[in-house]
Formats: C-alpha cells, structure tokens, sequence
C-alpha cells in the first residue's frame, strides 16, 4: 500500500558532508515495546563511504550493525569494524549478500540499506515503526516520492522503479514506485518468503513475493542524496546498467511464471 500521506522523514541539504557521529533517530512518540533491530549493509568496494555509513546510524533504535562484505580488495572490511560494525565475508553477489546478512542476525527486524551513504539512517526509526506497532509486515522506502538531491537518481532508474511497480500491481495488486534498497522487514517473515535472486534482483524478488503472500505492504517517501563516495556498481556504468537491468527483467519473468505453474 502507497502510503497516503507523504512526510519526509528528514532532508538533506543540497550538499551535505559525509554522515560524522551518531544520528539521532525520528522515532514516532508513543510506539509500543522496541523490537531488536539489525541493519544489513550489502559492500563491494565501499572504503569511502562505509565508515561513515555505520557511524551515522541510530544506535538508540539500531541494535547490530551487519556489513556482509563481497570479497572487498580497498579496506572496506576495516574501515567497517573500525566504525563498530561486525564484519562476515560472503561470495560475490548482491542477493547472496543480502542473505546471508539476514540469517546471521539474530534480531526481530531487519532493516536492509546501501553502503554508498546515499540513505538517510534518520529514516529507520520511521520505517520500523509500522512493523513493531504491528500495523505492517514489509515497509519500504520510495526515492520517488521523496525529495532527491540532484544527480541522485538517473531518470531512467525513476521509469523503472514506477513500470515494474505498475506491472506488480496488475499481478499482485500492490503497487509500488520504487526499488530501493532501503526497506524493513520481520526476520521471520523475511526467511519465510523463499528468496532466491543471489544478485541485483533480490530487491525486486522480495517485493514481488511480498504481494504475492498479501503481506500487509506501506510505502514511505524518504529524501536521497548523492553517494558519498566511490562508484555506482549499477548505474556508474552502462554496463552496469544493462546487467542489472537483465537481472532485473528475469528475476520478474521467474518470480511471475512461478505463479502461472
């Protein structure tokens, strides 16, 4: 479900400095008992930017910070311990990261982001807050609908994000606007889904499943900002580009067809 209103969670200015210190959260007043909470933090080559990542996080609202780290060659794996994060090594492989992160943790919430620095930690407290008030089941964030820092997003990563979420919808009937990497989900539910895209698909396979199983769905806009540092494995390069897009496309036609058999 598209959440009706549309709050911004935080804003970034239009050039901000590297995330320095511990966020303070947005955790709504008057939430019920907190749940235990581990971000996951998917890294290939992210020395630039994960020490800030892991520092600018909540800790009042975050309780383990995962890096499940792709056989990183530039020091990303230190600089992430060096900020207080605990560290596993996984094959190379977005989706493969992705879960191998959420069978390591051992929490009631799961909260997946990027180690670019391009999202906002101060939205985490938002997006968990459906799920321990025990509203939602799978809350995800949506750079379209929120503010975007110019240079943040390709057009053509907007089109995508609003098609296959049109597409979703005529399947399963939730629509989406976006696929991005920030999003929040019970553990248990999580590993009850069956993923299986080890790769840049994962994102997608996890919506799809998500409406097919008709878990209670919100969508929040959250503000984005240009990464921090390095470059994009997807859209830094057009190679990049059509990998992921190929990905991107059979992971829909699998996930799809398996309900047609």
């Amino acid at each position: 479900m598209v959440d009706a209103a549309d709050p911004h969670p935080a804003t970034f200015s239009r050039r901000p400095p590297p995330f320095r210190g511990r966020q303070e959260s947005e955790r709504p007043a008057g939430h019920p008992t907190k749940a235990s909470v581990a971000v996951i933090i998917p890294t290939f080559n992210e020395a630039e930017s994960i020490g800030a990542v892991v520092a600018g996080l909540p800790r009042d609202v975050v309780d383990r910070v995962i890096v499940a780290d792709g056989g990183s060659s530039d020091g990303t794996r230190e600089r992430a311990r060096a900020a207080g994060a605990e560290v596993i090594a996984v094959g190379r492989g977005y989706g493969l990261a992705c879960l191998a992160g959420a069978q390591a943790a051992d929490a009631d919430i799961l909260v997946f982001m990027d180690g670019d620095g391009a999202d906002n930690p101060a939205a985490i407290a938002v997006l968990i807050a459906p799920i321990e008030e025990g509203t939602c089941d799978f809350v995800i964030a949506s750079r379209a609908r929120g503010k975007r820092e110019p240079g943040s997003m390709s057009w053509h990563q907007l089109v995508a994000g609003r098609v296959i979420g049109a597409l979703i919808g005529l399947f399963y009937g939730e629509r989406y606007t976006d696929m991005c990497a920030l999003r929040a989900i019970r553990r248990d539910t999580l590993l009850n889904l069956g993923m299986r895209e080890m790769t840049y698909g994962w994102n997608l396979e996890m919506q799809m499943r998500a409406a097919r199983t008709h878990l209670r769905i919100r969508e929040i806009p959250v503000d984005y900002r240009c990464r921090i540092g390095g470059q994009s494995k997807v859209a830094g390069s057009l190679s990049g580009s059509l990998k992921a897009g190929a990905r991107i496309i059979s992971t829909f036609a699998r996930v799809a067809l398996e309900r047609l058999r």
